[in-house]
């Protein structure tokens, strides 16, 4: 009787093949969370509950296929019993483990950097990356040059100058001819200073004109052609354009004003109050969060909270576009710290 075994066994790589698709997956599925927590923690807000944030700080992702083959058989004499014989198995074990590891956001640096107002610069930053003047000054600062924003503080709703509103308009019409920018200065020392300046060369009559108009409004000097952007709620020096920025929780609260709520939750005092303007009937709110007890169909992001769907629609563009400036402006405020953080990691099975 001869008998013989053959195995062949195999362990084969698959990361590279994984790349297209689970970078594009992990990177969506991350930017969905963030819009959601985001979403979330404004809508808290309202309901003057505490805001928590949770950091994805690693992805980790492994993957294995192992391959096996075995083949056995008996070949029998012709004086034996049994005849010939033969065997085969196979088998393939494919294994998918990411590892995710998050980052609860907490400690004094942290708390601090929610409740510090916004560097102005970071601010006038953004218009020069393009976004509207009017847009995101009107979400992100309380003043400028003492010239009074909406504000929601202390539980009420204070509504904007018409100096103010009107400045915003023509920011943003100037801004779109190109005739005004801003720059960072060096001085002998080494500090930095953030200086907006209007254009003189080549400005058309109309746009010139809108300019001045400017000046008069924010009670600028018409010699100066620079001013040094600086924080402060007040006036400042002919050389300045004082800049009355709003902290992150400010720009979220201000966010939350603007989402409904149901009628019950106001009349028992979960939420807080309506803030909607009184002295503007008719006017159509910047932002819009929606909100309704059945999930929505065509949300950009939505969260499940207290028993009811709040959501931003997906055909509402300029809350879609105000919901991703506070993402922005939210890793631009100095939130992040060296603090050891307590982490959680889950492997995912």
């Amino acid at each position: 009787m001869l008998g013989g075994v053959l195995t062949l066994t195999g362990c084969h790589s698959i990361g590279p093949h994984t790349v297209a698709t689970d970078r594009f997956d992990y990177s969506t599925a991350i930017a969905d969370s963030w819009k959601q927590q985001t979403l979330l923690n404004i809508v808290k807000l309202r309901y003057l509950d505490l805001p928590v944030f949770v950091d994805v700080s690693s992805v980790v992702a492994g993957y294995s296929l192992q391959t096996g083959i075995g083949v056995g058989g008996t070949l029998s004499t012709e004086k034996a019993i049994q005849g010939n014989f033969f065997n085969g198995s196979g088998q393939a074990i494919y294994t998918d483990r990411p590892t995710i590891t998050y980052t609860p956001l907490t400690g004094q640096k942290f708390l601090r950097g929610l409740m510090t107002p916004i560097e102005p610069k970071n601010i006038f930053f953004m218009l020069q990356s393009g976004y509207a003047a009017d847009f995101v000054l009107g979400l992100t600062v309380e003043s400028l040059n003492g010239v009074r924003n909406r504000s929601t503080t202390a539980g009420g709703v204070r509504e904007a100058d018409p100096e103010f509103v009107r400045a915003l308009q023509l920011l943003r019409e100037v801004q779109a001819a190109g005739a005004v920018g801003m720059r960072v200065e060096v001085n002998k020392t080494k500090d930095e200073t953030a200086v907006m300046f209007f254009r003189r060369d080549n400005v058309p009559p109309e746009i010139a004109d809108k300019i001045v108009e400017i000046r008069q409004l924010l009670k600028l000097p018409e010699g100066q052609q620079k001013f040094n952007l600086v924080y402060s709620p007040v006036l400042g020096a002919t050389n300045e354009l004082t800049v009355g920025s709003r902290s992150m929780v400010q720009i979220m609260g201000a966010f939350a004003s603007y989402t409904d709520v149901p009628e019950q939750d106001l009349k028992e005092g979960r939420a807080l109050p309506s803030l909607n303007s009184t002295n503007s009937p008719g006017k159509a709110d910047p932002v819009k969060i929606k909100c309704s007890p059945d999930k929505p169909a065509d949300a950009f992001a939505a969260v499940h909270y207290r028993n009811q769907w709040f959501w931003i629609d997906d055909r509402d563009w300029r809350s879609k576009r105000a919901l991703t400036a506070v993402m922005f402006l939210f890793t631009m405020a100095e939130t992040g710290g060296n603090e050891q953080l307590p982490l959680i990691t889950i492997p995912a099975q």
